[in-house]
């Protein structure tokens, strides 16, 4: 049997790839393996991918494609396996179209890493295994995290909202909480190990719990329970769809010591009609509703959106009603994409009939229009006081110390590094792009 004593790992996409990496990566240091930053000094290739937007997909094939030029034996080359979303989305074609990767492993299917490795090594066979729905327990607490201030928590996997552009549900299966007691058990472990932030990530996290109606534990009642451990400071959560956001999470987030006072609050599009074409079951009028009751609730809320422009039969005066929202509703982060045709949506039965120069002149101006209203935000916060959870020092200069508010803002600052993983009080006296700098306060000194 091959030995194997190296590995590198690339991860594409999203907040939940990452976490999936770091389970991967525990897993493959319990085996004995050594990571290496390097693809030409490991013996196995791991790619865990993304398939949410063409262009994800298209940097992995190219990716793939680079390797099966390289002229290597069987023998000499790395063992390559593919893992994540487009794992998922491709199965076992992938191994038509890049014939030297050894294993396809589902994102319902980290927990067989082990069992497949076994396999391509004792066989030399294609390895094929992607389960449509999420069903075992992952080993959260070996996971190898990079940050050791912040650390990224699952509770909940797969989607069962079926937007009728998102590939989603179809690449991790229907909704699946996590028990809220391991949940608990894995984030009193992350506070002995000295971690202070906890993000908590789920496709839609503000349906934990409503496939496990037995436990009797819905999202808000989860942050009451982790706000409760000792040596957490702050709690963070993403994503979210507006059907779910409720009251009770609204007053949880104005109530709770921990709960960071930012809501990522997806709108996608300020048309109805397009709304209804995408399936997000809601209206503007909803939307709106929602979202001036939160900050009734939580005065100084600060809200994320996500937009799609140039979906199937979008009409310039459609656009303009996105346009407009956006102006009204003055997010604080903005992020705008081109509608991309996934294979497997129901959409790809409509015709993308948006030519590729509108969509990019129409991107072009919702990031115009975002930029004009974050730096009025910006200007607003110069003289004013902000928590900072200091994560690290900055790349540039490691005189500076580097954090985020509870409103998700970067901050920078000076200060030595014995502060990093504390919470420290920060005057905004000038920024630069999206960062802000800033000098230590009078009340600074908080743990």
């Amino acid at each position: 049997m091959r030995d194997l004593k190296t590995f590198f790992i690339r991860t594409y996409g999203c907040q939940m790839n990452e976490l999936d990496s770091e389970i991967m990566v525990g897993l493959l240091q319990a085996r004995g393996l050594k990571r290496v930053e390097e693809e030409n000094a490991a013996d196995l290739l791991l790619y865990n991918t993304c398939a949410i937007r063409d262009l994800a997909e298209r940097k992995v094939m190219g990716k793939l494609g680079q390797l099966g030029k390289l002229g290597l034996s069987k023998e000499q080359r790395p063992l390559i396996g593919v893992t994540g979303c487009m794992a998922n989305a491709k199965k076992d074609s992938l191994f038509q179209k890049v014939p030297h990767i050894d294993f396809v492993m589902g994102t319902n299917n980290i927990h067989n890493l082990d069992a497949i490795l076994d396999e391509v090594l004792s066989t030399g066979r294609h390895v094929f295994k992607t389960d449509d729905h999420f069903a075992h327990e992952l080993n959260y607490i070996g996971a190898k995290r990079d940050d050791k201030v912040k650390a990224y928590v699952s509770i909940i996997r797969g989607c069962d909202k079926y937007c009728t552009y998102c590939v989603v549900p179809y690449t991790r299966g229907k909704e699946v909480s996590r028990e809220p007691g391991s949940i608990i058990e894995e984030c009193k472990h992350l506070a002995d190990q000295g971690y202070k932030e906890i993000i908590l990530l789920g496709q839609n996290v503000n349906s934990y719990g409503k496939d496990a109606p037995l436990w009797s534990v819905l999202f808000h009642d989860l942050l009451y329970q982790i706000d409760a451990i000792s040596g957490i400071e702050r709690v963070r959560f993403m994503t979210s769809h507006p059907v779910d956001i409720t009251k009770d999470l609204m007053q949880a987030i104005a109530c709770l010591r921990t709960a960071c006072e930012f809501v990522h609050f997806p709108m996608q599009a300020g048309s109805d009609r397009i709304l209804k074409k995408m399936h997000r079951i809601y209206t503007v009028e909803q939307y709106l509703e929602k979202v001036g009751m939160l900050r009734e609730i939580v005065p100084n809320v600060s809200l994320g959106t996500d937009i799609i422009v140039g979906f199937p039969t979008e009409t310039e005066d459609e656009f303009m009603q996105t346009y407009n929202l956006i102006k009204e509703l003055q997010f604080s982060v903005g992020f705008f994409y081109e509608y991309s045709p996934r294979k497997g949506t129901p959409a790809m039965r409509w015709k993308d009939d948006i030519p590729q120069e509108i969509k990019e002149d129409r991107l072009k101006r919702l990031l115009a229009l975002q930029d004009e209203i974050s730096a009025k935000q910006r200007q607003q916060m110069l003289g004013t006081d902000v928590e900072v959870l200091v994560e690290g020092t900055s790349l540039k200069d490691d005189a500076l110390l580097k954090g985020r508010t509870r409103c998700w803002k970067n901050v920078l600052f000076p200060g030595d590094k014995s502060l990093v993983g504390t919470l420290q009080n920060v005057n905004i006296n000038s920024y630069t792009n999206q960062t802000f700098l800033g000098t230590r306060g009078k009340d600074d000194g908080k743990v």
